[in-house]
């Protein structure tokens, strides 16, 4: 007997069986919960990148409005998933915090790069008001960025050629041909742009100095003391105290009096010197000298 004549022995085909709302329902809430753990974990990373000091999991949690319990074993994650050899950073623990850095590894290949960087761009003003110039006008002429700006600038075209910002785009067909100049490709990749037209309308800078004014000139606003403080009660006793009546508008009438009295009163309120009339000054006491005594007779006289 072959044994391709032995009969194959039936295969069972399995029945996919059906799932149950029920069953459904925790399918999806466990891919809910999981796609919002990686969202968390993501916002973390995030997190730990930017900071430039170690941030502890309870400030973290703090700051995320999440428990310290969930954001502590996602830490960990982290840390055991840079701690990596397939990357150049690493999640470590300093000063009770986490904070990114590179790995010791690395430091010597890091060292040598970082001293072959260019030192970073710095312009002044003039330098940035004729690149600004170039970049809306361009292809233009030297004379041209004068005429805008009003005043010479040769220097800072020299400026911004030695640091590849700008280049020639040929001479215009005009007397003297002067030279054209236009940015450079190291212009859209200093200031972050993906071509010129990218760049910030006048629409937009006029928009924006226009809401600079109107935030300078609104008026400042008093602030309130907060609730629950002393400053707070004070004013609300001030408000709440009446108000003291005027006394030169609601004094009292002064009640009638007769017309003996009213003569009576005149009198106690006249001064003293008109009640009484002043007396004249006494002239001072002249003493009286005692008259000579006689001299007595002589028999001569007699």
């Amino acid at each position: 007997m072959q044994p391709s004549d032995i009969p194959a022995a039936p295969v069972s085909e399995e029945i996919p069986q059906e799932l149950t709302p029920e069953q459904l329902d925790l399918k999806s809430e466990a891919t809910t919960e999981q796609s919002d753990e990686e969202r968390l974990l993501a916002i973390l990373e995030a997190i730990v990148y930017v900071t430039d000091e170690p941030l502890s999991a309870a400030q973290i949690a703090a700051a995320l409005g999440e428990p310290p319990a969930r954001i502590e074993p996602l830490l960990e994650r982290l840390v055991t998933e840079y701690n990596k050899p397939s990357h150049g950073v690493t999640i470590r623990e300093l000063a009770g915090g986490y904070k990114m850095t590179t790995k010791a590894e690395h430091h010597e290949a890091i060292r040598a790069f970082v001293k072959n960087l260019k030192p970073p761009l710095k312009l002044s003003l003039a330098a940035l008001e004729t690149l600004s110039v170039i970049a809306y006008k361009q292809p233009i002429t030297s004379p041209e960025v004068m005429e805008v700006r009003g005043v010479q600038g040769a220097g800072v075209l020299k400026t911004l050629l030695d640091r590849k910002l700008i280049t020639s785009a040929g001479r215009k067909n005009v007397i003297g041909r002067p030279i054209l100049y236009k940015t450079t490709k190291e212009f859209l990749v200093q200031f972050g742009l993906k071509n010129l037209n990218e760049l910030p309308t006048l629409k937009e800078f006029e928009d924006l100095r226009r809401l600079a004014l109107s935030d300078s000139d609104a008026p400042a606003e008093e602030e309130k003391p907060a609730e629950g403080t002393p400053e707070a009660a004070a004013t609300a006793a001030e408000s709440a105290a009446p108000a003291e009546p005027d006394t030169a508008t609601e004094a009292e009438p002064a009640p009638e009096m007769e017309p003996e009295q009213q003569v009576e009163a005149a009198a106690e309120a006249a001064p003293a010197s008109e009640a009484e009339p002043e007396k004249p000054a006494e002239a001072p006491a002249v003493e009286e000298t005692p008259a000579p005594a006689e001299a007595p007779k002589t028999s001569s006289d007699e």
